[in-house]
């Protein structure tokens, strides 16, 4: 008896068939499990089998942080030099330039300058002429982040197509079912890693969170080629890309806690107990390496570490929740303009050219943001500045307070803002407006882009905005009850602008992502302030019930319906009265119904089935008189008996027989694939409602789907990819 191989492979833009899967792989533990007593040998066997998993996400943990500590060092000494450069040593960024110096000073932007660090226009010798200094300074920024823009373009366009945009709607896809060749390949890993660097050094409104994810399921793809327990089964694939998924929002926000939460919340369909230890362990020693290789990292894990050093009191709930509304609402509106503006991209000339629309977004991002010091310093410290509270010795035009006495916040009288807040007001107004409108039309342009970093330095500026407002309201008002009450009890002070940046970070987030739990936890985890969770709650969940109110789905999920994925959402909830048979009459694809008969069916006549007939896989009946369900066989394994038919045997006779009966007698002329058989189809009846048939696809994995009479004879069968068609089209 012939038997396919496990190794067979999907094609691709396939869904996999999760029933199958597991249950060849449950087989095969059996065995293994049974073997182990032979020999010490299989013992071994059973143990590399067991531990296999772990070594696997070990490795992936592994290298990701390697991958994403030289990320991180390319893209600061990269933005630096689009400034200046570090005439000591050209290899240093700004930072680590004045580490040493004695000299070190800081501007109204807390940027340290020193000795060593030499502006664009000091290495021209203007130093006197104001105007001339700003001018080469402004020339030298817009030049080098055109340039690696659209270096990052060329290398995404000419080597991988697939490193584009934020690889989490696709990821979602893949871990669903959905098979995409090439998008978890080591070219594409290779050129987003080093597209990170550039579009993020190019100072565009993107972030590396969203491609981490990528580059991590990347990984998770190629280190699974190392064990045959998960490289040649797809569904025991996806736990391993549900765990190195979680590795990438662990590296990128120092949050391993959040990372395995954003796995199971957002992206993983199939995520079993084990996969949620593993997971664990992978996010956890991924956070450990970046801890360990990046420079930049202080004595804290969370990138926009504050503490607990911010007090909050149950009014400021009233601010907060704005703050959410403020989210969803800014959600709802990039959703809505970034969708409209993607779909005139692919329906017009101007998705032919993704190199010039690259170098245009850039070079419009590059002329806008030089004037505004808010939006020409990088995004995350952008954030790290607005989140952070003011100092005595903070002198910066933000934190421009009269100060009567030797601590900033003594009393609360003592906050009063002056022109300098004020005027930063003004700055960070222009630039919430500005970067609103090019972060709608840079998501989705062909380079690596997140949209983490970016929703959350708007969401921060929008917070210390209405933190400073809310702070000169408790100022000028302070016989208010609830200001009177609460404030006179505070040993600092009573608003704390830099805790709204943190709200506000969150919300603006929420709204965009539609993210809840696992968002919170990665605030908490990036602030290390567990006390912020109940104001951080309320943000998220406002911004959410405000964005689904506006908009039903969140970027990534609309992305996915843009770019029409066969992607059923576990979360959705699917309410119809309608049947099979009305699901069958509305099948865009309406093909002849191929069936098998168990016997009587020669070589050549399967051969032209194959060829004619691309269908996953055929029905396989008692006979063509008597259509009463056999089984159901995959056209994979049919197609490799026949070319191993073929290559054995060069004198096959092509009117040799097929048979997929259990009772024949062995005959030398008659090849039998009764072992091929998949004996229990997911089979239903006419009558079976729809919402039973989507939980089947949804809950059981179930690929293909068969349908019978009332007299148990096959009438019709569905596809997971029908059940989607049917969905979106009630949908809509």
């Amino acid at each position: 008896t012939m038997t396919a191989s496990p190794g067979s492979h999907y094609a691709d833009w396939s869904s996999i068939d999760w029933l199958s899967d597991q249950a060849r792989d449950r087989l095969r533990h059996q065995i293994i499990t049974e073997q182990r007593k032979d020999s010490l040998w299989k013992r071994f066997v059973a143990f590399h089998d067991a531990f296999s998993g772990w070594l696997c996400v070990l490795l992936i943990a592994i290298n990701i942080g390697i991958i994403a500590a030289m990320v991180d060092i390319g893209a600061v000494w990269l933005t630096n030099i689009k400034i200046g450069v570090c005439l000591p040593a050209f290899y240093l960024s700004q930072e680590h330039c004045c580490w040493t110096a004695s000299n070190q000073t800081y501007d109204d932007y807390q940027h340290v300058h020193c000795a060593n660090w030499h502006e664009w226009s000091n290495l021209f010798h203007i130093t006197n002429n104001a105007a001339a200094k700003y001018a080469v300074n402004y020339i030298a920024y817009v030049f080098f982040g055109c340039c690696f823009a659209a270096t990052c373009a060329i290398l995404v366009k000419t080597f991988a197509p697939y490193a584009c945009g934020s690889g989490v709607p696709e990821v979602k896809t893949i871990l669903s079912g959905f098979i995409i060749r090439g998008y978890f390949g080591a070219w594409t890993l290779l050129i987003k890693s080093i597209g990170m660097v550039l579009a993020t050094s190019a100072n565009l409104l993107l972030g590396k969170e969203g491609p981490f994810v990528h580059c991590s399921s990347c990984c998770g793809n190629i280190f699974s080629r190392l064990f045959p327990k998960y490289g040649q089964n797809e569904a025991k694939k996806r736990e391993i890309l549900s765990a190195a998924a979680a590795a990438g929002v662990s590296v990128a926000f120092g949050a391993p806690i959040g990372g395995v939460l954003f796995s199971l919340e957002e992206v993983s369909y199939y995520f079993p107990l084990k996969t949620l230890w593993r997971s664990f362990f992978c996010a956890m020693v991924a956070s450990l390496m970046v801890k360990v290789l990046s420079p930049f990292e202080n004595q804290h894990l969370g990138l926009f570490y504050v503490g607990n050093k911010y007090r909050w009191f149950y009014f400021e709930l009233v601010p907060f929740i704005l703050l959410g509304v403020l989210g969803g609402l800014f959600g709802a509106l990039f959703i809505k303009s970034n969708i409209t503006w993607c779909k005139i991209r692919k329906t017009t000339r101007l998705g032919r050219y993704p190199v010039i629309e690259v170098i245009v977004v850039a070079l419009v991002t590059l002329i806008v943001s030089y004037p505004n010091p808010y939006t020409r310093m990088p995004m995350s410290t952008l954030i790290r500045r607005l989140i952070t509270s003011c100092e005595p010795d903070d002198e910066s035009l933000l934190c421009d307070y009269q100060r009567n006495s030797t601590s900033a916040y003594e009393k609360n009288e003592d906050a009063k803002p002056l022109r300098g807040v004020w005027t930063s007001i003004g700055l960070l107004c222009s630039a919430l407006v500005t970067q609103t409108i090019l972060f709608i039309f840079t998501f989705g342009i062909k380079v690596p882009c997140g949209l983490f970093i970016p929703s959350m330095t708007l969401g921060a500026i929008t917070g210390r905005i209405v933190g400073i407002l809310f702070e000169a309201l408790v100022y000028y008002w302070p016989d208010f009850f609830l200001f009177s009450i609460e404030c006179s009890t505070a040993d600092e002070q009573c608003i704390a602008p830099g805790f709204y940046a943190v709200v506000g970070a969150c919300a603006f987030l929420g709204g965009v992502t539609r993210m809840t739990v696992s968002l919170v936890v990665i605030m908490v985890e990036l602030t290390g302030g567990l006390s912020y969770s109940v104001p951080l709650m309320c943000a998220a969940l406002v911004a959410k019930l405000v964005g689904d109110a506006l908009v039903g789905e969140g970027i990534y999920d609309a992305h996915i319906k843009l770019n029409n994925y066969p992607y059923l959402d576990v979360k959705a909830e699917f309410i119809d009265q309608t049947t099979a048979v009305d699901v069958l009459e509305c099948k865009q694809e309406k093909n002849e119904l191929i069936m098998l008969p168990r016997d009587g069916l020669t070589l050549n006549e399967l051969s032209t089935i194959l060829r004619t007939h691309k269908y996953n896989g055929y029905p396989v009946i008692a006979s063509q008189d008597e259509t009463s369900i056999i089984g159901f066989v995959l056209r994979r394994d049919l197609q490799l008996i026949l070319q191993q038919r073929i290559l054995t045997n060069v004198d096959s006779n092509m009117n040799t027989l097929i048979s997929f009966s259990r009772t024949i007698q062995q005959q030398s002329n008659v090849i039998h694939l009764y072992r091929l058989l998949n004996r229990s189809p997911t089979t239903i009846t006419l009558d079976t409602p729809t919402t039973t048939i989507i939980d089947l696809c949804r809950k059981l994995g179930a690929q293909t789907i068969l349908i019978t009479n009332d007299k148990g004879y096959l009438v019709g069968l569905l596809t997971k990819k029908d059940i989607i068609t049917y969905v979106k089209q009630k949908k809509t």
